[in-house]
């Protein structure tokens, strides 16, 4: 049986729409899962995965992740119902918080309550997916009388949350069908999952019931020179989310014991040193959380986060890669009953 493995692609105006169809179809081709698209402040993930839903036949399409703010629940059934109809039932829906920073100053609304938010979001899609009346008391929502009519093909449609936090986390145990977390270190992945695991036992379930699917940025190089400028862009790109992102994700990496590395990044940030912050992500934040190398040395670390948790890798690829590195890095990680390409041991001089 083939473990499966999933891809997450940006709406960025630096990928044009016919790269992602190419990017995108050859996924499928090669087996992977699911693809998520995500959104910030850029392009919308529902538009872009109708987008890839009329060029695709059967690869998954997953949100990842819109957040619950920026929408009503009710007309995130009804996308998600719309998606599920145009790709005829390939649709995944990942939901998240997001974080105070954009959704204060992006989208203009108190960060108020969102774990207790998201648990209110999840039980009225859920309903309004199923078909039946919308009758609903909750502390933000009360709803009645409205019945989605735009049903979905799925019976049910998978529900992920993006959680990091232990409260997240136990309501991602108690209420979802898979776990979408990122920034993660391939050790500290297991007590994670553990949480999640208690949770969902708490709740009458099973761990087996939640797919582990973390985010994982990714890119199989060929040259030593090539790994070295990807090394730093991923640094760079971990800098920006532990001092440039607010609270949760500084949070996140203290957690994983790198408070010294994280408080360090935030001094030179302040500082105005973006150079600085991203050379102050340590070797170990860098080979624990990303996967980055030649082509063995990316699939044995993507094996250490299977061994750890993972059910369903997301690769991720940082910003600047070219189509040629994605496409490669693609190839390389793809399901295992798909050819791999040549074995490429090491880097070409």
């Amino acid at each position: 049986m083939t473990q499966p493995t999933a891809l997450t692609l940006a709406g960025r105006q630096d990928i044009s729409d016919s790269d992602l169809i190419s990017i995108a179809q050859l996924a499928e081709r090669l087996g992977y899962h699911t693809l998520w698209t995500g959104e910030s402040w850029g392009r919308d993930a529902f538009t872009v995965l109708t987008m890839i839903a009329c060029h695709t036949e059967s690869i998954r399409l997953g949100t990842g992740i819109v957040p619950v703010f920026s929408r009503t629940p009710a007309l995130i059934a009804q996308s998600i119902a719309s998606l599920d109809q145009i790709s005829h039932g390939r649709a995944t829906l990942g939901l998240g918080t997001s974080g105070r920073l954009l959704i204060e100053e992006w989208h203009g609304l108190p960060y108020h309550r969102p774990i207790a938010r998201t648990r209110e979001y999840i039980e009225i899609i859920r309903q309004a997916l199923s078909g039946q009346a919308l009758t609903y008391e909750g502390q933000f929502f009360r709803l009645g009388r409205f019945r989605l009519g735009a049903s979905p093909v799925q019976a049910n449609i998978p529900i992920f949350l993006a959680s990091l936090g232990p409260k997240n986390l136990e309501l991602t145990g108690q209420l979802a069908d898979g776990w979408l977390p990122i920034w993660v270190h391939q050790n500290h992945l297991p007590s994670l999952k553990e949480q999640v695991s208690k949770a969902a036992q708490e709740a009458g379930r099973d761990i087996s019931q939640v797919t582990v699917a973390p985010q994982i940025m990714c890119y199989v190089s060929e040259t030593a020179k090539e790994q070295a400028e990807v090394d730093q862009r991923i640094r760079a790109h971990m800098a920006y989310y532990i001092a440039g992102m607010g609270q949760y994700y500084y949070d996140l990496f203290c957690r994983s014991g790198f408070q010294e590395e994280a408080d360090a990044v935030r001094v030179a940030w302040a500082n105005r040193d973006r150079d600085k912050a991203a050379s102050l992500v340590s070797e170990d934040m860098l080979s624990g959380i990303a996967v980055s190398g030649d082509a063995a040395t990316c699939r044995a670390s993507m094996d250490r986060f299977r061994r750890n948790g993972a059910d369903m890798p997301i690769v991720a690829f940082p910003h600047g890669s070219t189509l040629d590195g994605i496409k490669r890095t693609l190839e390389v990680l793809a399901p295992a009953k798909v050819a791999q390409p040549g074995s490429a041991a090491g880097f070409a001089n």
